[in-house]
């Protein structure tokens, strides 16, 4: 039923401003008009309709010192309570200044501790940094130019040491400033001594369980920042450009069941397609699906003869420009056994292998296969006992083992052109062609990654991925659909490279034996690194002698027979996905505890997320989190990405506190930038700029102007003493309260689905249709006009108290500097503990009549039929009759109108004329200028066992009677004489 006061919001807009204009002298107003214009009840308040943009800024500052903002996270955690609610924060990268995709991130952070906070709970939240890493250590040593590359390890890890700091230091403060509540005396850093000694503890338990290894096998690297990378760290660009070719491997020795067809008398070769030329060299097989089926094709226009799939011979024809004649066609397994020359290297073959990752999606359906440069070319290679020999250096040029012709040539530049020439060189060559595709760059230096083998540390992730998928399962998404991207790229994940070739990390705790290369790491040395790392932090590693790090007594306690200068300590760092991905372990409380939230942008599905999902599970068989909430990224208002070269970003700070030029980059304050944020679609992408900001200003300015009527109005009352019992509350106001509580419940719901976009929606809603275009037009009358003390006046003046409260609490964590601003100015709380240290919205289950929201619903239809005959008229102008019918109907109008003609009844408030007639047959004595509107309401009562559609007749008169100098409504004998009511609400007054 609350449905149809939905829909009145714009049906009219009284001016009450007129009404309100007794208070306003007119030109032709007499003296003895304007005598009664200081009785009516006009809002008095002290709060401002609007700040300026400094204004705004400026009192933000102030309501934080004198709210105690800073103050009120350890006051949160010093309640007694049992129930918790723990946020763990996702550490940001401390290599920049502050940017909006931080603000989103940790304003939605915000939000959902302050809401929880207010619920009464004990939120814990640490905020951390992600202090290590190669972002930071190019950031530090950016400025140096070659000077860097002279650098010890020591020293750069000072540099970027330093640098980190000073990012913090920046970040900490804008997020202050935007309002987020938190200990910032107490953060997490990964660089802090008892991080690093933690995060050792757990790989050395993955370790002892058999989740980590060593292994010579080919991972993504970066030459730009010569590194191996995880996948997370790749992003791909769709407009790389590739030298793709079609090559020729000579069949040296034919599958033995296709002997028969390939006589020797003519030259057969098995065709290739590949984007990647330079990896030929390092070729060991070509590779066919064995189930598929194959051809034997001859050239019509060189007689050659080729194999390729029989589903590519059209696409090989057109890309070749040729005709191909189908000699043969056979299954990929009768291709086993068979021998090709490699193209390049004479003296060398590459056998006919089967496979399982072969498609036809592209290139011939015969894949040429270098096991130092694929993933699945690896697994051939494993499979079939194949040399993995890599001809690629850490800087992606050629060896010397790759030949006089390719060495110290960059594989990516010129070692491609010189591999292709070597191909055209051998006659192999069929076509060479620019090839537009996804390809993966490095997402730091923003330069192509190749697929390198070299010798690295890992995380098995197939010993823990059925594991890890089971506990995601118990996991709630927000939105459900990450829920699916994450389990399919936890699916494709193999292993996890968790080695770095950098100086700034935590070091892989692990001796290397000089002569043999093996490994030592036991939990004898792994126990002693950790204690000298949480004492001194992870520098030690640098800067200690080996005879500290590897002492003699440890060597012995392991076993092990070799003398500690046999040893030397490895250089290899962790990846920054463990360092940050074991936070876990640092901040939850308990060790075996949950966080109830992660929430973080939708690049941490590969990232972030899994990086803690796979350490939790295999250090502890369980998830780290209950929730996982995923937001979009954020963009220019036309949907571009922001980029300083474009000049496009868009600075949070900047939208705060203002640019150089006040008029272009006017200062917002937080909690506009706060609003923008609640009120957009963060689960997809989130579009900001100057529209967007004007537009979220705008609104809070209207939700201010409707604060500000709320707080005028309750000038001179007091909740505890004012306050009118439900049961003696008109009808509508009644009715009022039920709404409220409709909107607290579902502004509960869309904050706890994580829905703030909602709770903006419900609100403006709340304030534009029922409160403003409503609620409010109706009440003026009483508010002015009434007896100031009167019942009816104090009966809407409590509603207006819950309203206020009901509205504030209810945006507080949206919005905490405009809710503790609006508590200033309550004239009822001056001692006030302000929103946050006073709860949520009340829950109040009101009493209800039998019949009242339908009564109200039932006026408001017949309040439309009454306001549409007379668009953009004054409703007090006219007398109005509403004739029904004696039934249910004309009972529910009795609720709001006992005798047949009133001025001051419910009904009449309702409708806002000046007289209201209720009678079951309509006048016999119609009036000419009377106009009549049909209708009708549907009566639903009792959970639906009552459903009555009935009709009413609605007739509309001029009123007959003078406007009262003081309410402006036409109830007066003479239009120098209050009417009635006005008399009497004046006349004790005037007594005095």
């Amino acid at each position: 039923m609350l449905t149809l006061l939905r829909s009145r919001a714009l049906l009219y807009r009284p001016a009450w401003r007129a009404r309100a204009a007794s208070g306003a002298a007119s030109s032709n107003e007499s003296s003895g008009q304007r005598k009664y214009r200081d009785t009516v009840l006009l809002p008095t308040t002290d709060f401002p309709i609007r700040r300026s943009p400094q204004d705004t800024a400026e009192t933000e500052l102030r309501v934080q010192e004198e709210s105690k903002f800073l103050q009120l996270y350890a006051w949160q955690r010093a309640q007694k309570t049992k129930k918790e609610f723990g946020l763990h924060d996702g550490p940001p990268y401390a290599n920049g200044d502050p940017h909006v995709g931080h603000a989103l991130n940790k304003i939605l952070k915000d939000i959902t501790n302050r809401f929880h906070m207010m619920r009464g709970y004990r939120v814990s939240y640490v905020p951390g940094w992600d202090c290590h890493g190669l972002p930071i250590e190019l950031k530090a040593l950016a400025d140096l130019g070659e000077e860097a590359d002279s650098l010890s390890a020591i020293e750069i890890r000072r540099k970027a040491r330093n640098f980190a700091e000073k990012a913090i230091e920046k970040q900490r403060d804008s997020f202050i400033r935007w309002g987020v509540m938190a200990d910032w005396d107490n953060c997490y850093y990964t660089f802090d001594p008892k991080y690093e000694a933690k995060q050792l503890d757990i790989f050395y338990k993955m370790y002892e369980k058999g989740h980590i290894y060593q292994d010579y096998k080919p991972v993504f690297w970066s030459p730009s920042t010569r590194t191996a990378l995880a996948e997370a760290e790749l992003e791909y660009n769709q407009e790389h450009v590739s030298r793709s070719v079609f090559a020729k491997f000579p069949v040296q020795k034919p599958p033995p069941k296709l002997a028969s067809m390939m006589d020797g008398s003519s030259q057969v070769s098995a065709l290739i397609w590949t984007t990647q030329p330079w990896t030929i060299p390092a070729n060991q097989a070509v590779c066919y699906m064995p189930d598929t089926e194959y051809s034997l094709v001859k050239c019509v226009n060189t007689a050659e003869y080729y194999i390729l799939a029989a589903d590519r011979i059209d696409s090989t024809e057109l890309s070749l420009g040729t005709k191909l004649e189908v000699v043969s066609t056979f299954k990929g397994a009768d291709l086993e056994d068979g021998v090709c020359s490699h193209p390049t290297i004479p003296e060398r073959s590459s056998p006919l292998l089967p496979a399982n990752h072969v498609t036809m999606a592209k290139g011939t359906g015969l894949v040429h296969t270098a096991p130092a440069h694929g993933i699945e070319d690896y697994s051939v290679a494993s499979h079939h006992k194949l040399p993995v020999d890599c001809l690629v250096n850490e800087a992606g040029c050629f060896t010397v083992d790759a030949g006089v012709d390719l060495a110290d040539k960059a594989v990516l530049s010129d070692g491609n052109e010189a591999v292709v020439q070597m191909l055209l060189g051998s006659k192999n060559l069929l076509k060479e062609e620019k090839f537009v595709h996804s390809y993966p760059y490095d997402w730091r230096t923003k330069k192509p990654v190749i697929i390198r083998a070299s010798k690295q540390w890992f995380v098995n992730t197939a010993d823990i991925k059925a594991k890890a998928q089971e506990s995601l399962k118990k996991v709630k998404f927000v939105p459900a659909s990450a829920a699916g991207r994450m389990l399919e790229m936890l699916d494709r994940r193999t292993y996890w490279c968790i080695s770095r070739q950098r100086s700034w990390g935590v070091p892989i705790p692990v001796f290397y034996h000089k002569k043999t290369r093996e490994p030592l790491i036991n939990r004898h040395s792994i126990g002693h690194i950790t204690k000298l790392v949480e004492q001194h932090g992870s520098d030690v590693w640098w800067t200690r002698p080996l005879e500290e790090l590897l002492p003699k007594s440890v060597l012995q306690q392991a076993g092990e027979g070799s003398e500690v200068l046999d040893f030397e300590p490895g250089r290899d760092v962790l990846d920054i996905w463990f360092d940050s991905g074991t936070s876990w372990a640092n901040v939850l409380e308990d060790a075996e505890q949950r966080a109830d939230v992660y929430l973080e942008g939708k690049d941490q599905l590969g990232g972030w997320f899994q990086s803690s999902l796979l350490t939790s599970v295999a250090a502890r068989n369980k998830a780290p989190y209950k929730n996982v909430v995923v937001h979009g990224f954020t963009l220019t208002e036309k949907g571009e990405k922001m980029s300083k070269s474009l000049g496009n970003v868009v600075d949070p700070d900047v939208v705060i506190n203002g640019g150089p030029d006040k008029l272009k980059e006017p200062p917002y304050g937080a909690d506009v930038l706060r609003w923008w944020v609640a009120e957009s679609n963060v689960f997809a992408e989130v579009h900001i700029g100057p529209a967007v900001l004007n537009s979220a200003r705008d609104d809070i300015n209207k939700l201010r102007n409707s604060l500000r009527f709320m707080l005028g109005n309750l000038n001179g009352f007091s909740p505890e003493a004012d306050s009118v019992p439900t049961s003696e509350m008109h009808v509508i106001d009644q009715y009022m309260l039920h709404v409220l509580q409709d909107y607290a419940s579902k502004v509960s719901e869309a904050y706890k689905g994580y829905d703030f976009g909602k709770v903006t929606r419900l609100l403006e809603a709340l304030i534009t249709r029922d409160l403003s275009s409503f609620y409010f037009s109706i009440i003026k009358d009483r508010l002015y006009c009434e007896e100031e003390t009167g019942l009816k006046r104090r009966s809407c003046q409590t509603v207006l108290a819950a309203a206020l409260d009901v509205l504030v609490r209810s945006f507080a964590p949206i919005l905490p500097h405009l809710a503790e601003e609006v508590f200033q100015y309550l004239p009822y709380k001056k001692d006030s503990d302000g929103v946050f240290r006073s709860g949520w919205i009340n829950s109040n289950s009101v009493w209800k009549k039998p019949g009242l929201v339908e009564a109200v619903e039932a006026a408001c239809s017949i309040r439309d039929a009454f306001l549409g005959s007379i668009p953009g008229k004054n409703a007090a102008e006219y007398d109005v009759t509403v004739v029904i019918e004696a039934g249910l109907l004309f009972e529910l109008m009795e609720m709001l109108q006992a005798d047949e003609t009133s001025s001051t009844s419910q009904l009449n408030e309702l409708l806002m004329s000046s007289h209201t007639t209720l009678v079951t047959e309509m006048p016999l004595d119609l009036p000419a200028e009377a106009s009549v509107i049909e209708g009708s309401f549907l009566i639903h009562m009792e959970d639906g066992d009552i459903r009555e559609e009935e009709f009413y007749k609605v007739l509309v008169r001029p009123s007959t009677k003078e406007r009262c100098p003081r309410c402006r409504k036409f109830t007066a004998l003479s239009p120098l004489t209050p009417c009635p009511r006005c008399l009497d609400a004046i006349a004790e007054k005037w007594s005095h």
